[in-house]
């Protein structure tokens, strides 16, 4: 079967925003009305000026308002029926990792290896799982990301209200995020904080990465140890803000780069460290806390080291 016999050209579209899309980014508004298509194709039809909103280009981070009027171009979208079911292994991990559920948010311990969204070459990601094990959901938005090598804690809103009380938190540092990691070497000198602004999307031998930069945006991390291993260092690492590939970028510029690392870290050390079993990146959300609305106490939702990473630490030990 060819590609064209797969996927389907869509009409142009002129679209105006509800109430419940009100504030909401415009990638994350198109993924939805572009079911299928895959969020570089969404990024350069929003570059290239083909996507408007009440006839002006907008940027990829642009937030919708109720009433805006969006064009929406025409592009080559998978036909509807042809994706492949979901594998059973994985919607039973899945409903097997979620962490914490109520009215208003799940909580999910995502593995590695799973992206957040299909597209781009990737047919589903977890938002598409988390559908399929709770279909009578009308509302599912992910609060915020993690890199699709990363596992651990993440949050979806059930509803707008939430979606945007958690982002309001998230712009104000008051999300609590610690991440568990293991870095290349032996890191001396306890707890440290990491300052260094970051640059999105600065291209080096054709791909697209972030790198400390004066011309960056603020990014703060601290770091501080938990265990020494031989020749790796267990970290905690607490984030103050939310930068793409924050963690592993600030580690490589405090000299200790993460352990599996493909794009940040040492090809060397990553071959031997495989020699312990360790088959992906070493970093892992291990706890975040944060309020629902109408709650005065936190939320706090945590979840332990998988026992693949596990069993490295104790090999290396």
């Amino acid at each position: 079967m060819s590609k064209s016999d797969t996927q389907v050209r869509s009409r142009v579209q002129m679209l105006e925003v509800s109430s419940d899309q009100d504030g909401q980014r415009i990638d994350n508004y198109l993924i939805r009305v572009l079911k299928g298509a895959p969020k570089s194709l969404i990024y350069r039809i929003i570059r290239k000026g083909e996507v408007r909103v009440n006839k002006g280009r907008i940027k990829t981070n642009h937030r919708l308002k109720q009433g805006d009027k969006v064009r929406v171009p025409p592009v080559r979208l998978e036909v509807p029926g042809e994706k492949r079911p979901l594998p059973d292994s994985l919607t039973e991990l899945i409903n097997n990792s979620l962490l914490f559920e109520d009215d208003d948010c799940l909580v999910v311990n995502k593995p590695s290896g799973l992206a957040v969204h299909g597209g781009s070459g990737i047919k589903f990601g977890l938002l598409d799982v988390v559908h399929s094990i709770r279909p009578e959901l009308q509302y599912l938005e992910l609060v915020h990301r993690l890199d699709r090598e990363t596992s651990g804690c993440i949050i979806l809103a059930k509803n707008r209200k939430t979606l945007i009380f958690l982002h309001e938190q998230l712009k104000n540092g008051e999300v609590t995020k610690k991440y568990l990691t293991g870095l290349a070497g032996n890191w001396k000198g306890g707890k440290k904080t990491v300052t260094a602004p970051l640059l999105k999307n600065v291209m080096q031998g054709g791909e697209r990465i972030v790198e400390v930069n004066a011309q960056g945006k603020a990014a703060v991390s601290h770091f501080n140890l938990i265990q020494q291993y031989r020749d790796l260092s267990l970290m905690e690492v607490e984030l103050e803000t939310g930068r793409t590939h924050q963690i592993r970028v600030h580690a490589r510029h405090a000299g200790h780069p993460v352990a599996g690392d493909k794009k940040y870290g040492d090809k060397k050390y990553n071959s031997w460290i495989r020699g312990y079993g360790l088959k992906r990146l070493f970093l892992h959300a291990h706890l975040i806390e944060f309020k629902l609305p109408g709650q005065t106490d936190c939320l706090q939702v945590s979840t332990p080291l998988s026992s693949e990473l596990q069993e490295v630490l104790n090999r290396l030990e």
